[in-house]
């Protein structure tokens, strides 16, 4: 959440800044009528409340020495009147201010490409050369399909469209990936972390998550419960309404989870395949640091997340993303695409952003200075990386003209020693 007295003070230049995220100037307007509104009505409560304190001590005293203090005490109950309207008013405003507040994104990095969409955004390297085949790459989910380890049909049957089963090898490919993950995210610094699968709103809230985006979440009916989107949001909150001792700065976490996603608005989008699911495993970064650490922290982290798929040999590009194509909570995002042959492009295989001191606002994460006053740390957030789509990267770049698939070296280790998943051995 944005300090609203920044807002207060700079509201020229968080009108011009939150405009490239498309946040238009009336709905500032209104956020400041709404929050001077309130301070007003605070100011007349808190007056009313003086007096009362200054009445209700003359009235003890006249009684202490026993006279009439009839009037006084009627119109203390006039002003008590006064106040409980004043005060309820005041709550309606405040939640107003709260709502509104809530739903206004990040501001964005001053230094990021500014523009509506993803055609703004821009490329900051290529790692890796995109393999020339002497056959017509067939589809990840092809391969996987003809080779007997993924069923998408028997996923839907049994779940809905977006839902797959991965059988033997796919199953053991899987779990060899997010190992693997896991194991070098470990050998960087970040602590593994097993967090709870389903939260309460207040966490979903302190991501950014609510109240925004309650339609790209699964709910459990009737319970203050949701099925987590990505392990960002158990994890980010683990600090929640708390004081990080300093001399711990940075923290860094990692966790495999599943993530759950009802992928609103996204009909017709990657209808097939494991890009776009409704349940899928993610390997998740998270880290708390001092503000002047922050940026540092996010180059840091992008390069982890890329230190993955260049150890597992798949070309790669990093992007920055635009105002407009950036998420809700974040400042600066630096995606991490992966070549899919099939495709002939780069999809998103992680989202690397450093958020600043947004979520820590409203989840009250702070750590004290060098001068022991208390400050809202910033937090990081990035994949490292989205298992499924790690898995179709290498189904679609290790592929072989017969059908098989080579096991990347780093993960051998991990297979048994495989080192190719055949049609005749489908079966882990």
């Amino acid at each position: 959440m944005l300090d609203i007295k920044m807002i207060r003070q700079n509201p020229d230049d968080i009108k011009a800044r939150l405009a490239t995220r498309g946040v238009e100037a009336e709905t500032i307007d209104t956020l400041l009528e709404k929050d001077k509104e309130r301070r007003e009505l605070l100011v007349r409560s808190e007056s009313l409340k003086q007096k009362r304190n200054e009445v209700s001590e003359a009235i003890a005293q006249a009684k202490r020495n026993k006279e009439d203090a009839t009037e006084a005490i009627t119109a203390m109950r006039e002003v008590g009147g006064q106040i409980k309207q004043l005060d309820a008013q005041l709550a309606e405003v405040e939640a107003i201010v709260h709502d509104m507040a809530a739903c206004l994104p990040n501001l964005p990095n001053e230094t990021i490409p500014v523009g509506p969409d993803e055609d703004y955004n821009v490329e900051l390297r290529k790692v890796g050369t995109p393999r020339k085949f002497d056959f017509e790459p067939k589809a990840h989910w092809d391969i996987g399909e003809d080779l007997g380890i993924l069923d998408f049909e028997r996923g839907a049957k049994v779940s809905g469209a977006r839902f797959v089963y991965y059988k033997g090898w796919g199953a053991r490919l899987e779990r060899a990936v997010y190992n693997f993950m896991l194991d070098e995210h470990a050998k960087e610094g970040y602590t593994e972390v097993l967090p709870p699968y389903i939260v309460n709103a207040k966490t979903m809230y302190g991501t950014g998550q609510f109240p925004k985006f309650k339609e790209d979440v699964y709910q459990v009916n009737g319970e203050d419960m949701t099925l987590i989107p990505t392990a960002e949001v158990p994890l980010t909150n683990y600090y929640r309404d708390e004081v990080i001792p300093t001399d711990q700065l940075p923290v860094y976490f990692t966790a495999l989870t599943p993530s759950f996603r009802s992928e609103a608005g996204s009909a017709g989008r990657d209808t097939r395949g494991l890009i776009r699911m409704h349940q899928f495993n993610k390997v998740e970064l998270v880290k708390f640091a001092k503000p002047e650490e922050s940026y540092n922290e996010l180059e840091k982290m992008t390069q982890n997340a890329g230190d993955i798929m260049e150890k597992l040999g798949l070309p790669y590009h990093v992007i920055t993303l635009s105002t407009g194509d950036m998420g809700f909570s974040a400042a600066m995002t630096h995606d991490l695409e992966v070549w899919m042959p099939a495709q002939d492009t780069y999809r998103e295989i992680s989202s690397c952003s450093n958020c600043e001191d947004f979520q820590a606002r409203r989840a009250h994460i702070q750590y004290r200075d060098e001068n022991g006053k208390l400050q809202f740390v910033h937090t990081l957030n990035g994949s490292g990386l989205a298992v499924g789509r790690t898995v179709a990267a290498i189904l679609e770049n290790y592929q072989n003209e017969d059908g098989s698939v080579t096991i990347p070296e780093a993960l051998r280790p991990y297979m048994g020693g495989l080192e190719k998943i055949t049609k005749d051995d489908p079966e882990a």
